[in-house]
C-alpha cells in the first residue's frame, strides 16, 4: 500500500513538470500553394485546405495558447490525390506534404522539418464504418482524414 502512495505522490509531482515543458502556441499560419496541387480535381476539392488545416491544428493546442508562445508556420507544397485504380497499380498514391517551421516570440527558428502525410497514416484516422482512402480519394471522408493526420503530425511535434 505503500508503494502505491509514493508512486501517486511521485506522478503528481512529475505531472506539473511535464506540462512545463510542453510547447505553448502563440499563432498557427498556414500556406498552400494551389499550382502545388498535382492534379485539378484535387485542386479544386481542397481548396480550403489552409483554413482548415489552421483550424485542425488549433483546435488540438486550444490549451496551450498564450501571448509569448511559438509560432507554427506550415508551408503545403504538394498535394496529390490518386485514384483508386492508381493506388492499387501502385503507380501513385495520396499525400500531403508541407514544411514546418517553428520560431519563438523573438523570430528565431527553433525547428525546421518537412512533413510527408500518405494515405496509409490518414486511414488510422477515418471515422468506423468507412472504407478505407484509397477506394475514395476525393471524399470528405478522406479529406478530414488527411487534415487530421496532418494536424495530427505537427502537433505530436510540439510536445
Amino acid at each position: 500500500m505503500k508503494l502505491l502512495h509514493v508512486l501517486a505522490v511521485s506522478a503528481a509531482f512529475a505531472a506539473p513538470i511535464a506540462s512545463a515543458n510542453t510547447m505553448m502556441i502563440k499563432d498557427v499560419a498556414v500556406e498552400t500553394d494551389v499550382s502545388a496541387i498535382a492534379n485539378e480535381a484535387a485542386a479544386k476539392y481542397w481548396g480550403n485546405l489552409a483554413t482548415d488545416l489552421q483550424a485542425a491544428i488549433l483546435s488540438r493546442v486550444q490549451d496551450r495558447i498564450k501571448d509569448d508562445g511559438v509560432t507554427v508556420g506550415v508551408d503545403i507544397n504538394e498535394v496529390s490525390l490518386a485514384n483508386s485504380f492508381q493506388t492499387t497499380l501502385g503507380v501513385a498514391d495520396s499525400v500531403l506534404v508541407g514544411v514546418i517551421r517553428i520560431t519563438n516570440a523573438e523570430g528565431t527558428q527553433l525547428d525546421t522539418y518537412e512533413l510527408s502525410v500518405s494515405i496509409e497514416i490518414a486511414n488510422r484516422y477515418l471515422k468506423d464504418g468507412v472504407a478505407p482512402a484509397s477506394s475514395f480519394t476525393d471524399s470528405p471522408e478522406h479529406y478530414a482524414a488527411m487534415v487530421d493526420a496532418f494536424a495530427e503530425s505537427v502537433v505530436e511535434r510540439l510536445k
